[in-house]
């Protein structure tokens, strides 16, 4: 079971690389690896396990902030509707997004990154993601919402993207231009 030192921190260097696509079919390894990020992410979300192994709360958990450069990303999140959107991707991709942006009034945070990074984090409001599961299947899914925010959160990550580079550093309050809040 992965834990909270399992996590790389800001600074590493592999959080700043450009992760390399998983070969398909996945192997035995990087399907271990796929099903202990979604793990993670849901025993964080348990109050009693991530009470008993002091782990900090997350949605989502890209391959390389535990020290893995592979294109692979679990997310397992509620939108506004309390319908939870699950799913532990190979080689994620935004095939389509919108015009509209959209940004969490409470900023971003990230299990990478222990200091606070106040701002606001302009993203897509809607984007369509195209991944593979862990047995090939190609999964296509649109999203909106705080679903769609982390799943490009979590693909920002295979890019070697924090989320506080897209932080207006000179007024990181300002309210993006033509964004709905979440």
């Amino acid at each position: 079971m992965l834990t909270m030192d399992d996590i790389v921190r800001d600074g590493h260097p592999v959080l700043r690389k450009v992760a390399s696509e998983v070969a398909l079919p996945a192997s035995e390894e990087d399907k271990k690896i796929l099903h202990q990020l979604m793990e993670f992410v849901q025993n964080s979300q348990n109050p009693e396990v991530a009470s008993k192994h002091g782990l900090r709360p997350g949605i989502g958990l890209a391959a390389p902030q535990i020290n893995v450069p592979k294109r692979m990303i679990a997310v397992h999140v509620n939108d506004e509707n309390g319908k939870l959107h699950s799913y532990a991707l190979i080689n994620p991709k935004i095939i389509s997004h919108s015009v509209e942006k959209s940004y969490l009034v409470s900023g971003e945070g990230c299990l990478s990154v222990d200091e606070p990074h106040p701002g606001y984090v302009p993203r897509f409001a809607r984007i369509t993601v195209k991944g593979f599961d862990s047995e090939g299947n190609e999964v296509k899914v649109r999203l909106k919402g705080l679903p769609a925010i982390c799943f490009q959160h979590e693909i920002d990550h295979l890019n070697g993207i924090m989320f506080y580079d897209h932080i207006n550093q000179e007024n990181p309050m300002q309210k993006p231009e033509n964004a709905i809040g979440i």
